[in-house]
């Protein structure tokens, strides 16, 4: 099977947008303080500027994203991917904002409610990588430093 040709930086960068939009999970992968990792699907709000994810405080993915402040995210399928490397910001049900909870609500599901204390994790990209195929290698990189590159 021949690949497509590459996309310009331009149309990745649009492709990513499209899906940070439009999918509604994605695989975060955090680390405790001694560095084992977890893997986890969570499902995520994107605002344009951060995902948002709501899991249980006390699950091992909570624990590590609250400790560590950073996640690495993947979207979308493995010929299809984006990598998101972020800082976290936790809030408790006490002090997520309420537009964002309520947001979040709107799209996903209601994490203020119930008898699981749940937090919400917001996650910056520092980094983000795009590719399809092997000739998108080369010119991954999206965003660097907080940056978008294009």
């Amino acid at each position: 099977m021949v690949p497509e040709p590459p996309r310009t930086l331009r149309q990745r960068k649009q492709d990513t947008l499209a899906r940070l939009e439009n999918d509604l999970d994605a695989w975060v992968a955090s680390a405790d303080r001694d560095g084992n990792a977890y893997l986890v699907p969570l499902s995520f709000l994107w605002d344009g500027a951060a995902f948002t994810f709501a899991t249980a405080e006390s699950s091992p993915t909570g624990r590590n994203l609250r400790s560590s402040g950073r996640a690495r995210l993947s979207v979308g399928p493995t010929r299809d991917v984006v990598l998101v490397d972020g800082t976290v910001e936790t809030f408790s049900r006490e002090t997520v904002p309420a537009d964002l909870a309520d947001a979040f609500a709107a799209k996903l599901w209601d994490a203020r409610v119930g008898t699981t204390r749940y937090a919400y994790f917001r996650v910056t990209p520092r980094r983000t990588q795009a590719w399809r195929e092997e000739n998108e290698l080369a010119g991954r990189d999206l965003m660097r430093d907080g940056r978008w590159l294009v």
